[in-house]
C-alpha cells in the first residue's frame, strides 16, 4: 500500500490514478457538486484510507478516503478531519466510513 507524507501529496497522486471527483460528506450520502452527483452508502465502497497526524498542530490531523462507486465508473476522494464523528452523519454513513480502519 502506498504511503504519503502530506494530504496534498496523496490527493495529487490519487488524481493521477483516476480518483478525480472531490466528494463531500453529507448526513446520509456523499455529494459531488461537480457534476452534481450523490452516492448513498450502498452505492459506494471505501477502497483505501490514509491518516495524517499533526506532529506540531493537532488541527493538521486529517483522513483521506479513497472512494469508488459500486459500478466502478465514479472514483474520487473525501478528506475529513478526525472530528468526523462530531459531524451530523447517519448511522449508515458512520458505519461505512469506520469499517475500513
Amino acid at each position: 500500500m502506498e504511503s504519503y507524507e502530506t494530504v496534498s501529496e496523496a490527493l495529487t497522486h490519487l488524481k493521477s490514478k483516476g480518483y478525480t471527483l472531490d466528494f463531500n460528506l453529507s448526513f446520509n450520502q456523499l455529494e459531488c457538486p461537480d457534476p452534481g452527483l450523490c452516492l448513498k452508502p450502498e452505492d459506494f465502497e471505501i477502497t483505501a484510507q490514509f491518516r495524517f497526524e499533526g506532529d506540531t498542530n493537532p488541527d493538521d490531523e486529517d483522513v483521506v478516503y479513497v472512494v469508488e462507486s459500486k459500478d466502478g465508473k465514479l472514483k474520487g476522494t473525501i478528506t475529513s478531519a478526525y472530528g468526523l464523528y462530531a459531524d451530523n452523519l447517519s448511522t449508515e454513513m458512520i458505519r461505512k466510513l469506520t469499517m475500513h480502519k
